[in-house]
């Protein structure tokens, strides 16, 4: 085979694994969690952890400043680092448990600039028996303004947020006092499901 043919076969191969594929997206959260990993534990699961992040081109949106659904990607990949540093990961998997978003809602206070370095700083508030809920707070290195913040519900699936701290921790933890807010949202949750399960007709068939 010929080099000329070989590099079409790569260059038609990139393009059809990129155009199938968000490639970025596993390859910046696989480079999260082997840093963090390398960063070193963080022995206390309710220890606020922050990650550095910067506004680049691809993040921008026609208004030129970091576009909505980037704070939830760049969410993401904090809760990997975050999940990976404190051990909550490993702890599900050896209980053969696993996690995954149930709920988010965001809001945003000031937009992100071109250019504009800020801090992501995550931190679990609560939990109750099937998810934790954490918080994640995007601040402005500029000012020190939180420019947006991010509620996230983390179901755990096969076990129960307890039994996973308990066999991190060798210990057991105390749940925080939940706020009021973090509550009226938990409540607006369990409201929309029932909504959405009596439209469907769940609660009939479930009777």
């Amino acid at each position: 085979m010929s080099i000329e043919i070989m590099l079409l076969w790569i260059v038609s191969g990139s393009l059809l694994l990129f155009s199938s594929f968000d490639v970025w997206y596993f390859l910046r959260a696989t480079w999260m969690v082997i840093k963090s990993w390398f960063q070193g534990p963080v022995r206390d699961v309710l220890e606020e952890q922050v990650v550095h992040g910067r506004v680049f081109l691809h993040d921008l949106d026609f208004m030129c400043h970091m576009n909505n659904a980037r704070y939830l990607r760049e969410c993401d990949f904090a809760r990997y680092a975050y999940c990976t540093r404190n051990g909550l990961f490993l702890a599900a998997r050896a209980l053969d448990a696993s996690m995954l978003i149930g709920a988010t809602t965001i809001r945003y206070r000031r937009s992100l600039g071109f250019g504009e370095a800020f801090e992501l700083r995550t931190r679990m508030v609560a939990w109750d028996e099937k998810s934790f809920y954490l918080e994640q707070r995007f601040v402005s290195k500029t000012d020190g303004f939180v420019s947006a913040v991010m509620l996230c519900r983390q179901n755990v699936i096969r076990g129960n947020p307890q039994r996973i701290l308990e066999h991190l921790c060798k210990r057991k933890v105390d749940c925080p006092e939940i706020s009021e807010d973090l509550q009226h949202w938990i409540r607006f949750i369990s409201a929309s499901s029932q909504a959405l399960r009596a439209e469907s007709g769940l609660d009939d068939k479930t009777k």
